[in-house]
């Protein structure tokens, strides 16, 4: 967009070549909105062109300044003092190093003390005012890379580029045994096991589900993976691993379990390489290996 506007507020301005276009092209062609963003803007009037209200079929001349303000409601939880590290910050997006042993959001075995009620106290810290939209979700025991758009807008390309796979997802996981391949590609579905609502499996007629990895580092009797996911299922990453005869280490629920080591599944959510909503350009945001995983890697070692 010419011009970028705030981060409840989307600004366009009717460049030479453009005279002549109607406000719903621009609307929907050069400022990518979707039609369940336009349908609520323009019930609640908040569409302008040069700080009038007019119709969607209006021609536009030259100039013109386009105006999309996106009303903010209310955040639904409840401010708690939780750390929460920001590894990135703009007007449309907030990115989380989430630590372990941390719900993401509110549910009802975890009502509170998640990743969204510290959200919630930085937002009132910061003086910002803007309903928790989470665009990805990270497991209670997984550390790493949380997305948080800041407005339906960025909620609405984020999602969008990952229905497209035009977010890359890397994560790194210690895993048990040592893996053969220098690197391979996991292209199995994935779908519920028959008696359980929580664990996945490979299954036929499962969901399509695709995870890429590489062995970083060997060991002993454990190895070292970075994987990238084209595809983001519930589990995919420990489903495929323990598939392939490597199960994340401390996965309760899958893998191999052993507290001397580490108390969680050794998974963390590495980078994100991503085009920013609003400007499209491109880029990439990495978290450091969590403490807790830096001592089970020297453990291993010794």
């Amino acid at each position: 967009m010419k011009n970028i506007g705030d981060s409840s507020t989307l600004i366009y301005e009717v460049e030479k070549k453009e005279s002549g276009i109607t406000l719903k092209e621009v609307l929907y062609k050069k400022m990518k909105l979707s039609g369940r963003l336009t349908r609520k803007a323009k019930r609640k009037k908040n569409i302008f062109v040069n700080d009038n209200n007019i119709s969607l079929g209006s021609k536009l001349r030259t100039g013109d300044i386009v105006k999309v303000i996106m009303d903010e409601e209310r955040n639904q939880f409840e401010p708690q003092d939780i750390p929460i590290s920001i590894v990135y910050e703009d007007m449309d997006l907030l990115i989380i190093d989430k630590q372990p042993n941390v719900v993401v959001h509110p549910t009802k075995g975890h009502p509170n003390n998640t990743i969204a009620n510290g959200l919630v106290n930085y937002l009132i810290k910061s003086n910002q005012h803007f309903k928790t939209r989470f665009v990805n979700r990270l497991d209670r025991d997984t550390s790493g890379l949380l997305i948080v758009a800041k407005n339906p807008f960025a909620h609405q390309v984020l999602s969008k580029q990952m229905s497209k796979n035009l977010v890359e997802k890397k994560y790194l996981a210690v895993v048990k045994g040592r893996v053969d391949k220098d690197c391979g590609t996991i292209d199995e579905p994935i779908g519920r096991t028959e008696d359980d609502s929580v664990r996945r499996e490979v299954v036929q007629g499962g969901r399509e589900s695709v995870t890429h990895f590489e062995v970083v580092k060997r060991y002993k009797d454990a190895s070292l993976v970075r994987l990238k996911l084209d595809t983001g299922r519930t589990h995919q990453i420990r489903v495929h691993m323990k598939y392939i005869g490597h199960p994340l280490i401390g996965d309760e629920l899958y893998g191999y379990v052993d507290e001397s080591l580490i108390n969680r599944q050794a998974l963390h959510a590495e980078s994100l390489r991503f085009y920013q909503p609003r400007t499209g350009e491109l880029k990439f945001v990495k978290a450091e290996i969590p403490q807790d995983i830096k001592e089970l890697l020297r453990k291993l070692s010794t």
